[in-house]
């Protein structure tokens, strides 16, 4: 199903992670060492019909993670078909040709193995963790269910259904609902792509037909619009060779021509409100257009998060939570709720949101965050501040890289291969955090925190 939070991961000690540089040393000269960096192994090839492999190895466990992820995702679906990226996510469960319904979580869940799937932003990804004796056969159904999917008019119209009732559930009759994972990008994105309902309209749900559902298949699911990730204790040559098997004869589809995402400039900030029958308090959400993706300003910005959102020492935390006790839920982050700040290919944006008491107005709310905004423009933040912040950074990557199930792992390798063409460039993010400098810190926060390029959505609490 879409999922509003990031899969879960189960942390694991940073000694065993894979990383760079000599044993660790005993002696007191090892305190001097300036800290190993990320370090993946891993090989990288495309096969013929243009589907991208990344294969890692360790043996941290004897399990293996698969993982496919194809470049389709929320921005991308049809006009007048909103959520229909999310509705072929669950039509993927539902069988293939020589796998019928059943076979493939019966394979994993026999093998003691879990899986699983979501839909985000730029892509759709499944996954497995299964034994490693069980490779093969993964492999095996995932390259049938990659090839020859079961759409038909009873599989659409059950899973129109469940998909209905997931919207009914998890939005309609939720207090608070889309608020602001949804409403916001609608409030601060002008572009369609951006800015519509991704978890779907119900009427535009059910009007998909099964013709819509093939053609989105014949577009979007195809090997030179995917990359396959195998990570885990493996033998290099027998997983690319087992990979080359059952990808290998697949049919290459047409280039995926994606549609132009760019959001303009945005001049002045925009503000909603709404009633929210089912909200118990009011809540206030601001959302602040990102720079691009992998630029200076794109990693200063992930610095930023951790200065002011991220952890109890941040400014907003202090000033929000302890100091003026306006709020006891703040959260968000950039790309909050939907993956993180690695996993998206497109507009984004940093936003922060929290419920709070009746009796205070908006003006109050906007006297207590607008000075630790504006804070970091003003004023080169401290540079002990932004050591902490970038170690804090440096925890929170090395975590989701989890020796455990390995699925952030295949995440960070699979973006970087699918949108960059280079998972190798998970071993250089932390590079690109530590170039940043206080003077870059607050050149970015004067252009991307500035209020021009702030949205604002409230929530008026109707609840009785």
């Amino acid at each position: 199903m879409m999922r509003r939070t990031t899969i879960g991961l189960l942390a694991t000690a940073l000694a065993a992670l894979p990383i760079a540089g000599a044993a660790a040393q005993t002696s007191a000269a090892a305190t001097t060492t300036a800290p190993a960096r990320l370090a993946i192994d891993m090989r990288y090839v495309t096969l013929p019909n243009g589907l991208k492999v990344v294969l890692s190895r360790d043996t941290l466990a004897p399990t293996v993670t698969v993982g496919v992820y194809y470049g389709i995702g929320f921005r991308v679906e049809p006009r007048a078909r909103t959520g229909f990226a999310h509705l072929f996510e669950h039509l993927m469960f539902q069988g293939s040709q020589n796998a019928p319904k059943g076979v493939f979580i019966n394979t994993v869940t026999s093998a003691g193995g879990i899986m699983n799937g979501s839909t985000r932003f730029d892509f759709t990804n499944y996954f497995e963790i299964v034994p490693s004796n069980a490779l093969e056969r993964i492999l095996w159904l995932e390259a049938d269910r990659m090839a020859r999917p079961v759409i038909d008019d009873a599989v659409l119209k059950n899973q129109q259904g469940v998909v209905g009732n997931e919207v009914k559930v998890n939005v309609l009759n939720q207090p608070y609902g889309t608020w602001p994972w949804i409403d916001l990008p609608m409030l601060a994105n002008t572009n369609w792509h951006n800015s519509h309902n991704f978890y779907g309209e119900l009427k535009e749900i059910e009007a998909a037909t099964v013709d819509d559902a093939k053609q989105f298949f014949d577009a979007f699911y195809r090997p030179n619009n995917a990359v396959l990730v195998v990570a885990g204790d493996i033998d290099y040559a027998q997983a690319e060779a087992m990979v080359r098997k059952y990808f290998g004869s697949l049919q290459k589809g047409q280039p995926v021509v994606l549609p132009d995402l760019t959001e303009p400039r945005q001049t002045a900030e925009k503000t909603r409100s709404r009633i929210d029958a089912l909200a118990p308090k009011p809540g206030w959400a601001a959302g602040y257009h990102m720079p691009p993706r992998g630029t200076p300003e794109w990693y200063a910005m992930g610095l930023i998060d951790q200065l002011l959102l991220q952890g109890d020492d941040s400014r907003l935390q202090r000033a929000l939570v302890r100091e003026k006790e306006i709020t006891g839920d703040l959260s968000g982050g950039i790309n909050a709720d939907l993956g993180n700040m690695y996993n998206y290919n497109g507009p984004m944006l940093w936003r922060f949101n929290f419920t709070h008491d009746a009796q205070l107005t908006d003006a109050q709310i906007r006297a207590a965050v607008d000075p630790v905004i504006a804070g970091l423009s003003t004023t080169p933040v401290p540079q002990a501040e932004l050591d902490r912040a970038r170690t804090k950074l440096r925890s929170d990557l090395y975590s989701s890289v989890d020796g455990g199930t390995r699925v952030g792992l295949i995440d960070l390798l699979s973006v970087y291969a699918l949108f960059d063409n280079d998972p190798q460039a998970v071993n250089r993010i932390e590079a690109g955090f530590a170039s940043v400098t206080p003077a870059l810190i607050q050149k970015t926060a004067r252009e991307y925190l500035r209020p021009t390029n702030r949205s604002v959505y409230t929530i008026v609490a109707g609840a009785k």
